[in-house]
């Protein structure tokens, strides 16, 4: 829980924030580094500890924060041994570091932002930003205020793969999009206390592919038809969601996607994309350790592709904190704005309420 005081007159904050600003810059022009602050050690915070010790130059990791001391100081131990802090507050308010990398359980992600923004530090949050249109809105609404930058982590965005596709569409190189389909498919179910502040298996796993649909094909969703099965673990049903899903988009130009999910992929992290248009078809295949096929008398096969997220995405988690430090550093906008994490939750709560309500839902039936 992240307690505030009571609120300073305007003309102060402007002035607070002016002076962080110039000190940030009077810094990083110094030691041509950012230095950022990390809370949270869960599944996704080592990843972005190492990105950041290791992986990105122009990046200090300067700070962890989580109350689990123990776990985050195994975490520093192998992240050139950053300072262990034991909250986000006390990690915000260190006038030592520049900006702030949100990895703490999502229903806790809109304080943060708030209280970072309210602080003047540069803010690198995990998707979503909150369950809650009305909560985006107040983080969004207390960034622009401030004149910090935002960034979100729809790291598939950076992956080389998915790139390529939306090149293809870009350029117009296959013509007119008419069919998308992504397939994507987790190795393993979450335990079922993740689930709990998780959002369920629309704003916490298709949200990525709702976020893909817009960006691979260039366009908005209209419309949403849903549909959700427990076919792996009980106990989905025990918290109300689901371990299997589909979708059905209708763009706004009348092209029409598809996205299906499952928690449970045997052989492996199953990530695919599949764009059919008027000229021809690009697709991207899983990600393997290896190329190697072997031949064999009564069959040909390969390995297995890479297990999970952190395998197969490490590159894609590399690009997107290195643009958003080079966004801070040159004062250029972020990839990925709150804007753009706005509607991927829309699009989760259409999904939702079709499923609830057996009908598609257009997304402008989804106001808060």
């Amino acid at each position: 829980m992240i307690a505030f005081i009571a609120e300073p007159h305007p003309g102060i904050v402007c002035w607070i924030h002016w002076l962080n600003r110039v000190r940030t810059s009077m810094t990083n022009k110094l030691t041509n580094k950012l230095r950022f602050g990390l809370i949270g050690t869960g599944r996704i915070g080592p990843v972005h500890a190492e990105t950041l010790a290791f992986r990105v130059p122009e990046a200090q990791l300067v700070a962890i924060a989580d109350p689990r001391t123990e776990v985050a100081q195994k975490l520093a131990d192998r992240c050139n041994n950053p300072r262990i802090i034991n909250t986000g507050e006390e990690l915000i308010a260190d006038p030592n570091i520049d900006a702030v990398v949100i990895c703490s359980p999502t229903d806790m992600h809109a304080d943060m932002v708030v209280a970072a923004a309210k602080a003047g530090k540069h803010i690198f949050c995990e998707k979503p930003v909150s369950l809650s249109l009305k909560e985006i809105d107040r983080a969004i609404a207390a960034v622009e205020a401030a004149g910090v930058k935002l960034q979100v982590g729809f790291n598939r965005r950076f992956d080389s793969n998915f790139l390529r596709v939306r090149q293809a569409v870009e350029s117009g190189e296959i013509g007119t999009p008419n069919l998308f389909h992504i397939v994507s498919r987790d190795p393993f179910p979450p335990p079922l206390t993740y689930l709990r502040p998780s959002g369920g298996i629309f704003l916490d796993m298709m949200v990525h592919d709702f976020d893909m649909s817009r960006f691979l094909m260039g366009e908005e969703v209209d419309e949403i038809y849903a549909t959700g099965a427990v076919m792996i673990d009980p106990g989905f049903a025990k918290e109300d969601d689901f371990d299997t899903a589909v979708a059905i988009l209708r763009f706004k130009s009348g092209a029409i996607g598809t996205i299906d999910n499952s928690r449970k992929s045997t052989f492996g992290y199953d990530q695919r994309v599949e764009i059919l248009g008027s000229k021809g078809k690009i697709a991207a295949d899983n990600r393997y350790a290896n190329q190697v096929v072997v031949s064999g008398e009564k069959c040909v096969y390969q390995d297995l592709p890479y297990n999970f997220f952190m395998q197969r995405y490490t590159d894609s988690f590399t690009a997107e904190v290195q643009a958003f430090t080079k966004a801070v550093l040159e004062d250029k906008p972020t990839p990925v704005t709150g804007a753009d994490s706005r509607m991927p939750v829309v699009m989760a709560l259409a999904a939702g309420k079709s499923v609830k309500e057996h009908r598609p839902v257009k997304l402008s039936e989804i106001t808060a």
